[in-house]
Parts: structure tokens; C-alpha cells; sequence
């Protein structure tokens, strides 16, 4: 078996459209990919990035920023809620409404968007008071993984690329962020997350081998064409860290 996971797109429809055709490329179909949330939310464009994703009907799970979507009122919302939902119609709000907050795939991978039972907490890293971002602690990251049985583990949220092997030879897979290489936060202590370069990230799961492996894809994109946008809408932290893969001081 073969297939792609993807995650956290952040409206970035020109990131979404190069993984897709990178998918594509790769000789995989459509319906071998699967979504593990975090789709609108952000200054880009939203609404179309709705308009990609809903008709492709990919096995999605629920994102923290999915959620708050469709749970928060409009006017409590964050400004990348905020940003999304004035370029989302009826119809997108109720596909977000209608995803699951985990699922299993094929009977070989679970999915979830952060970690089981809580789509805000980092499963495979962790925050120092310093804002340190670093991995978390092997027998934390396998008590959260107990009591799945498949011997894949699919989650997104840090928007870093990792894979972590436990004990019993189960693989955790983050394939990293296709739409927002960067971002701030400031739970449970401030920090910040840089990917390092621009590119989209998704991964390619396989098990030709005999075992699961992960190949972990950075695709090059019209990056700027997203940051400028970042820009003209007045979000300076979005747009540098689109053009560079880092957060500016």
C-alpha cells in the first residue's frame, strides 16, 4: 500500500494545487490521500482552497482552527478565523462541521489533527519556558498512542515534519505543513515554530518493503505570490514567514 497524508493547508490554495499535482506525480490517486486538518484558517484564500478540497472528498479529520470555524461567533474570533470565514459560503462552513475528529484509514492508519482527545496539544514535541520547541518525551508520546491498534499513527498541528518509532514498532508520522511553513503561539509558554525554507510539505507513506516507510516531500510553490497577499491584507507575520520559512524577530 501507498498513499500521501497532507496537513494544516491554511488556505495556501498555491501550495495545496503544487502537492497535489506532486501527489499526482508520484503515481498516487486521489482517493489514497488523506487530510489531517487544519484547512482554512489564515489571510490567504480560503474560500478557494474550500473549493479545491470539498469536491476532492479526501478522508479529513477536524483541526483546532476547523473547529474554532464553526464554534467560535464571528465576532470572537482570531484574526486568522476571522480572515478565513469572511470568504467562506454556507457550504464550506458545513463540510468543516462534518468532519470526524479522528478516523482510521484502510485499517493501517489512525488520524487525528494534534493528538488523541485534544486537538490542541502538540503530540510529538514539546514547549520549554525558555520557548524552547524540542521532542517531546518518549513515554508521553507512547501513553497518548495507547490503545491504537493500526500500525500507523498520522497527526499534524506543529507543522513540523517528524516520525517517531515506539516501542512496539508503531510509527507516528507529522507530515509537516502545506500551507504555513512558520507561526507564533504563545501556549503553554511563547514560541515559535520555523520549517526552514517556504516549500509545501506533505509525505508518502509505504510499506513495499516489508514495513512502513515515510519519504517526507518539500515541494517549491509561487511562495511570494502568497506572502505578498499575507501582505496586502495586513498580516506582516504571515508574510515574511511564507517568504522565508522563518518568523521575523
Amino acid at each position: 500500500m501507498r498513499f500521501a497524508a497532507i496537513a494544516d493547508i491554511h488556505g495556501n490554495a498555491l501550495a495545496l494545487e503544487a502537492v497535489l499535482a506532486d501527489i499526482a506525480a508520484q503515481g498516487i490517486a486521489t482517493a489514497d490521500i488523506v487530510n489531517l486538518g487544519d484547512c482554512l484558517s489564515g489571510p490567504l484564500e480560503a474560500g478557494r482552497t474550500a473549493d479545491i478540497l470539498v469536491p476532492l472528498d479526501l478522508l479529513t479529520v477536524c483541526g483546532n482552527h476547523d473547529r474554532y470555524l464553526v464554534e467560535h461567533a464571528a465576532g470572537d474570533m482570531h484574526e486568522w478565523e476571522a480572515d478565513a470565514f469572511r470568504q467562506l459560503k454556507p457550504e464550506h462552513l458545513d463540510w468543516l462541521r462534518s468532519l470526524p475528529f479522528d478516523a482510521v484509514f484502510r485499517d493501517v492508519a489512525y488520524l487525528c489533527h494534534a493528538r488523541p482527545q485534544d486537538d490542541g496539544t502538540y503530540w510529538l514535541e514539546q514547549v520549554s519556558r525558555e520557548g524552547h520547541v524540542h521532542l517531546r518525551d518518549r513515554a508521553t508520546i507512547e501513553a497518548w498512542a495507547d490503545g491504537i491498534t493500526q500500525p500507523l499513527i498520522l497527526c499534524g498541528h506543529t507543522h513540523i515534519p517528524r516520525a517517531v518509532q515506539l516501542s512496539d514498532g508503531r510509527l507516528i508520522v507529522n507530515p509537516g505543513s502545506v500551507g504555513g511553513p512558520g507561526y507564533t503561539d504563545d501556549a503553554p509558554y511563547p514560541h515559535k515554530v520555523e520549517a526552514g525554507l517556504p516549500h509545501a510539505s506533505y509525505a508518502i507513506l509505504d510499506d513495499a518493503s516489508g514495513a512502513w516507510g515515510v519519504t517526507f516531500r518539500l515541494v517549491p510553490y509561487d511562495h511570494m505570490a502568497m506572502s505578498r497577499l499575507a501582505g496586502e491584507r495586513h498580516r506582516p507575520e504571515w508574510a515574511s514567514t511564507l517568504a522565508t520559512g522563518f518568523v521575523a524577530e
